[in-house]
């Protein structure tokens, strides 16, 4: 008969289930034909405390035999112990394994995968039967997500693994957008965790996060769980990674602060026979198990009998440990009951392994089998096998597979039904996007919890806003603010705003971007129909005053200052009055190019024929002694050359502009909200400006001969009006500069259309409104003879000048 020992910590009604799958995993490799045939496995099982003096004493017990301490030396002689499985907490495994790789004797642990123990320098004869909980991390992380969770408290113990998995956890934390509210780090060991579990306690109480994750549930933070407990904290979510179960380890008051918990438990297979098992384990049947009695005495009133006060009476009828109250024994085989099934079946397969190769060597021999433990580990290395359930098995380190996770929701109100629900998985092996399953509509949440519960820093920033940074505080505390004009986030969470496209624009909400409208200053607008009706009323006034004059052509003061001259400036003016109209409606190329070619141009000819009329007045007037030359200028009109050279000269400037950067379709996007303006852009500014410089030039030109003719006499004398339209024309256009460039799309059209019918006006209105009242209302003053009656005291050559004027 080969033993397999199993050294237990405390006693737990989660310890005392591994002990049931132990004796349960013996049992069934018994009964089975095809291992070990011929052979029993039989067992020994060790409670240990939990402190070193203990575990090591065990431990040594066990070594020695017959129940003396005495290193070095063994008393056993036959049946020895093939191999040594040590529970669940690193204090145990740890030192044990010290101890025993001293002696090379085998060590299967069947708590969680830990790294350290796959030093094979330290535990070269520890194997470990868990699965690596390489994505674990990842795991808890993306459920975090899943749930929006990104505030996070977390409770670790204060060894290699805490540290191990707070590096871990961290790290997928903020790959995920996940920030850490808190960390806790619980002393390992009973006396240091004390006082730190009180501080810890008020961390939790205080701190806004309403979601805590805890790691490896051990002895030392019981304390911890014992205040959390007491004061019935039912407003936290826990996640946690153990098996431990809460429900049946603290004496709640209230109600169950760890109702609705969230537990990663690696996935296994189900054994399905095991529950068939603990509904027959009974007294009667193993009577040499003391605790099963008194589980019975407890709780189904039973006393003992017989000399030996071993035999039980007065029984509950049909009592079986699926009956304790309050669920206290879980009938589903746990993660950790499940490695110590494996690890019975490991060991079984080694010996079995191990045998078939010692009948290979010694086929002739009697059918015994002597064995010393050290050389089972070859087998162990590099076993492969099925357990009962029919799922592949190894204990090499270096090929172990990857844990998959079922997430079980902790029930527990009302208190006493302590129900463990699998509410969904996690498997890395998923394709990406599906590694997380969850039921949500089965999960039952804390109690203070009405609905799915928040835990984040700071409130999610609502579409239309964006996070603003919390000067020295984590990215996951942030204030919000709106996004910036013409900017928009149309989800929650959003670090930017997004500028919309010049196409588009943000709604008032700005969450959203909406086609812009295209505008351009129409005849359909208001402004636009104004203008339009200025620009033809201006017009047909001009039509009417050149009607006027060409109706009283024989008139003196028709005559005066060179009629044709005012001809050509009327006519000219009409087309001013009309230019406009090129400017009001959709732009095109064409449009474009004429509106400032066209308006350049007739504002020379204007200009020129303005300064054409001042010269000639000066020259009539300012003449003392008329001579030959003087005369042939006047009589020959020589002053009305100025007029095409003028014009010779603006036209090579327009020239110019149109042959390097001409005008061209523009559009402007920002002036008005919600619109897209198409205008016409002036191409060359330089140009431009030029254009403008160049008329006011001639202004300047006309005003100043104007200006030296003010002191003539007035009658039919025009260059006080010449003088007045020229300051209309400067105050118009010198105006214009700074609010044309102050203003955007359409107003900036309209206020250059604007500037040319007030410009234009000008020079009609003080040039010819004068002309037309005398002419329409004062015809007595239109006559030669009153304008000798009213020549000054000269003689000859004022006479001599009016008669050259004419």
């Amino acid at each position: 008969m080969n033993h397999i020992v199993e050294l237990e910590l405390g006693f737990k009604f989660r310890s005392y289930q591994f002990s049931l799958a132990f004796i349960f995993a013996i049992e069934e490799i018994n009964r089975n034909t095809h291992i070990l045939p011929n052979t029993s496995l039989g067992f020994e099982l060790y409670n240990v405390k939990s402190n070193q003096l203990d575990i090591l004493q065990e431990t040594l017990l066990f070594l020695t035999g017959m129940g003396i301490n005495i290193p070095n030396y063994t008393c056993r002689r036959e049946n020895k112990a093939a191999a040594l499985l040590t529970g669940t907490a690193w204090e145990t495994y740890a030192h044990v394994g010290r101890l025993l790789n001293l002696y090379k004797y085998p060590q299967l642990t069947f708590g969680r995968f830990d790294t350290i123990l796959s030093d094979r320098g330290q535990f070269s004869s520890l194997y470990q039967t868990a699965p690596r909980d390489t994505f674990l991390s990842h795991g808890i992380v993306i459920l975090m997500v899943h749930f929006s969770w990104t505030w996070v408290g977390l409770v670790l113990i204060d060894d290699h693994n805490g540290a191990e998995i707070l590096s871990h956890v961290r790290g997928e934390m903020d790959r995920n957008r996940v920030c850490v509210a808190f960390v806790e780090m619980i002393p390992d060991n009973w006396i240091n965790s004390g006082y730190k579990s009180r501080t810890s306690y008020r961390q939790i109480l205080k701190s806004s996060a309403n979601v805590i994750f805890i790691y490896d549930v051990t002895k030392s933070l019981y304390g911890i769980i014992l205040y959390i407990s007491i004061h019935s904290i039912t407003w936290k979510v826990w996640i946690i990674k153990s098996q431990w179960d809460v429900s049946t380890d603290v004496p709640f008051f209230i109600f169950d602060p760890f109702h609705g918990s969230l537990i990663f438990a690696q996935h296994h297979a189900e054994i399905s026979d095991f529950r068939k098992f603990i509904q027959i384990y009974k007294p009667s049947t193993y009577p040499e198990d003391h605790i099963l009695a008194l589980l019975w005495k407890r709780y189904f009133n039973c006393s003992f009998s017989g000399p030996d006060c071993k035999s039980l009476v007065n029984c509950l009828p049909n009592a079986s440990l699926e009956m304790l109250p309050g669920n206290a024994l879980e009938m589903d085989m746990s993660e950790e009951s499940y490695n110590v099934y494996n690890s019975v079946y490991a060991v079984a397969h080694s010996l079995h392994e191990m045998t078939l190769k010692q009948v290979e060597i010694h086929p002739h021999g009697n059918g015994e089998v002597n064995t010393y433990h050290w050389e089972l580990h070859p087998y162990l290395k590099t076993i492969h096998y099925k357990n009962g359930a029919g799922k592949i098995m190894v204990l090499d380190s270096q090929r172990k597979l990857d844990a998959e996770y079922d997430i079980l929701n902790l029930w527990n109100f009302p208190d006493g039904l302590r129900q463990k629900i699998k509410v969904g998985t996690f498997s890395q092996k998923a394709p990406q996007g599906q590694e997380l399953f969850l039921s949500d509509h089965m999960i039952q949440w804390p109690i203070a919890f009405t609905e799915l519960p928040r835990s984040v820093c700071s409130e999610s920033c609502v579409p239309g806003f964006r996070k603003s940074p919390q000067e020295g505080k984590v990215a996951c505390c942030y204030d919000c603010i709106h996004c910036p004009d013409n900017e928009i986030s149309n989800e929650t969470y959003m670090d930017h705003c997004v500028r919309c496209p010049e196409s588009h624009y943000a709604n008032t909400e700005q969450n959203h971007c909406l086609q812009k409208a295209v505008t351009f200053l129409s005849y359909e607008d208001t402004l636009g129909k104004a203008l339009t009706y200025l620009a033809l009323g201006f017009s047909a006034l001009t039509v009417g005053v050149l009607g006027v004059f060409v109706k009283y052509h024989h008139t003196p003061i028709v005559k005066a200052n060179n009629q044709a001259l005012s001809y050509i400036l009327l006519i000219t003016l009409m087309f001013s009055f009309l230019c406009p109209l090129l400017f009001i409606g959709h732009p095109t190329t064409a449009s474009c190019i004429l509106q400032q070619s066209t308006f350049a141009v007739l504002f020379t000819v204007a200009h020129s024929t303005v300064l054409a009329k001042s010269i000639t007045v000066v020259l009539a007037f300012k003449v003392t002694v008329p001579g030959r030359l003087i005369r042939w200028i006047m009589i020959s009109r020589a002053p009305n050359l100025i007029i095409p050279v003028c014009t010779l000269i603006q036209l090579v400037l327009c020239g110019v502009w149109l042959s390097t950067s001409p005008p061209f379709i523009d559009s402007d996007a920002y002036s008005e909200h919600g619109h897209i303006i198409i205008i016409c852009n002036k191409g060359s500014t330089v140009a431009f400006h030029s254009v403008l410089a160049y008329l006011c030039s001639m202004a300047l030109g006309s005003y100043t001969m104007a200006y030296l003719s003010r002191n003539l006499p007035d009658t039919f004398n025009e260059a006080k009006f010449m003088t007045f339209s020229m300051l209309v024309f400067f105050s118009v256009w010198v105006t214009f500069l700074p609010v044309y460039h102050s203003t955007k799309g359409k107003l900036m059209v309209a206020t250059e259309v604007f500037s040319i019918l007030a410009s234009s006006a000008g020079l009609l209105g003080c040039i010819f409104f004068p002309k037309c009242y005398i002419i329409l209302f004062r015809p007595h003053r239109n006559v030669l003879y009153h304008v000798r009656n009213k020549v000054p005291p000269r003689g000859k050559m004022g006479l001599t000048a009016y008669s050259m004027y004419f």
